[in-house]
């Protein structure tokens, strides 16, 4: 008989999803049996221009491996988007069991001589 995975019957949204380290989240919660919001906004990794392709590359991937995954390329930086990523997990899965806040840019500067621009997107999209 087959060990029931882990996480079956659980929704969880992880934001910065379609790369790095959050794209193994999502893949290994999927594989574990959750159904993931794949959140990415997409922007290269010099902070410039946005690509929805990016979650739905990995949400498509997903599905292909009989997984339950839904993309979502709100820019958690703004909380009226951020919040897209669990009206998305309750109209498509019902509910939302857990939010894995991945997301993260760095600006590759000492942070004394950053602009002020740059320091204030690394906070909106950490914090």
């Amino acid at each position: 008989m087959t060990e029931p995975k882990s996480l079956s019957g659980k929704v969880i949204a992880i934001t910065g999803a379609g790369r790095g380290i959050g794209k193994e989240i999502a893949l290994l919660c999927a594989q574990e049996g959750a159904a993931v919001i794949v959140n990415d906004f997409g922007k290269s990794l010099a902070g410039q221009g946005t690509d929805e392709g990016v979650a739905t590359e990995l949400t498509t991937a997903i599905r292909a491996a009989g997984g339950a995954a839904f993309a979502n390329s709100a820019d958690v930086s703004d909380p009226d988007e951020a919040s897209s990523v669990i009206t998305d997990a309750i109209d498509q899965f019902g509910r939302i069991d857990a939010v894995v806040n991945n997301a993260g840019i760095s600006r590759d500067v000492i942070f004394h001589k950053m602009s002020h621009h740059d320091w204030q997107a690394v906070i909106n999209v950490q914090l």
